[in-house]
């Protein structure tokens, strides 16, 4: 028997996710009325068409700005988008806020793995394959357990795959969360640089 879903369960999904209502409808009901599966079936749709709009050009977008209240750290992130329209919509500008903030909290190093110079790699590489030596681990292992080592430090040290400091649940990554804003402005977003203060540093 089919579930049948209610007007203020879509309008609920389509506040939390900025998807069409018959998307919303149709995500419920593949999903049986459960909001959090509606969820993520409306991310992962969001996210096949991110991937179709690769393509297009980002030639718009803002420049999103933090000053922490002690006036001792400041950051300013580049936010592209393909229209002006899209550049000045709230949810928009709301993503270059959070993600200000986001740097001014988090200190990543690089937008992404591409990001972090190769000697520091290298640097982080011998210290861990150091570390796994003096625990003793086997030989033949020592080289898994560095690479696991090497994509945690990648998770917490670059932007895109840091966990948003807002997010209670301590799940959302940047990724996802630039996954959204693309899915609920129907436009390709971008994150393309950034740079953060410090004071004395």
């Amino acid at each position: 028997m089919a579930t049948t879903i209610g007007a203020g369960q879509v309008k609920e999904l389509r506040e939390r996710t900025g998807a069409g209502m018959m998307e919303c409808k149709k995500a419920l009901e593949e999903a049986n009325g459960s909001m959090e599966a509606a969820i993520d079936l409306l991310r992962a749709r969001g996210a096949a068409k991110a991937a179709k709009r690769a393509e297009r050009e980002t030639r718009e977008g803002t420049i999103g700005s933090y000053v922490h209240t002690n006036g001792r750290i400041g950051v300013m992130v580049e936010v592209q988008c393909e229209t002006d329209f899209v550049s000045r919509n709230d949810t928009f500008q709301q993503l270059a806020r959070d993600l200000a903030m986001h740097i001014a909290a988090a200190a990543p190093l690089a937008l992404d793995a591409d990001g972090i110079p190769a000697d520091v790699v290298e640097r982080e590489r011998a210290v861990y394959l150091e570390q796994v030596k003096q625990e003793g681990k086997p030989e033949k292992m020592q080289e898994k357990i560095v690479e696991g080592k090497l994509r945690k430090f990648f998770q917490e040290s670059t932007l895109m795959d840091q966990v948003f400091v807002k997010d209670p649940a301590g799940k959302l990554t940047i990724r996802q969360l630039v996954e959204d804003a693309s899915l609920k402005t129907g436009e390709k977003v971008v994150v393309s640089r950034f740079v953060r203060y410090q004071l004395g540093e």
